[in-house]
């Protein structure tokens, strides 16, 4: 009689320089959507009309209420930390003379993220939402296309937002970090 013994498998996390290199080298297609969560890459799901028409409403009303008192990045990255590098749907992050042209905004530069969420509310809500409560992201927007509705997370403590709620459409909103910065929310289930 003869055992196989189990050979445990050994598990690869990557980092933001190795998944940045991955790019260069051509083994991550430019074309593909890719973020990298926890060391690990996961392919994002492809953008709807629904999805792609909330975040251009979402640039709009962010680039009209903030002006020049901050930046409106529209998916790209955000570094955080060693292993990680999502690309939220939206964020609004301090300005920075340069655009963040010499370097991608870190956590210390985040004052909200947003992401759209269609087929991806449970990634977005149980894996992305904790990954940014971790590195100090002071506020969170899911804007849930199918429940209309759009949650909050705020005030990271430990590694978990302590405020969690969701946003009432029917009064302005104020925007994080921005004093006197308002957004009306309501257009994006009209």
């Amino acid at each position: 009689m003869t055992t196989t013994a189990q050979v445990p498998l050994k598990h690869r996390c990557f980092t933001v320089a190795d998944f940045h290199r991955m790019g260069e080298a051509g083994i991550l297609g430019e074309d593909e959507r890719l973020e990298l969560i926890e060391g690990e890459i996961f392919e994002m799901t492809p953008i709807g009309s629904p999805h792609g028409g909330r975040v251009n409403q979402l640039n709009r009303l962010l680039t009209q209420a903030v002006g020049v008192l901050a930046v409106v990045a529209v998916q790209n990255p955000v570094v955080l930390g060693e292993h990680s590098e999502p690309e939220p749907d939206l964020a609004l992050l301090r300005p920075r003379a340069d655009f963040y042209t010499t370097s991608h905004p870190q956590a210390a530069d985040v004052l909200l993220l947003i992401e759209v969420a269609d087929s991806s509310l449970p990634t977005d809500r149980d894996i992305k939402v904790p990954l940014y409560a971790r590195h100090g992201i002071p506020e969170v927007w899911i804007v849930a296309i199918g429940e209309r509705q759009v949650l909050r997370f705020a005030l990271p403590d430990q590694g978990v937002y302590q405020v969690r709620e969701t946003i009432d459409l029917s009064r302005p909103t104020p925007l994080p970090g921005l004093l006197h910065c308002i957004l009306d929310l309501a257009p994006l289930f009209r």
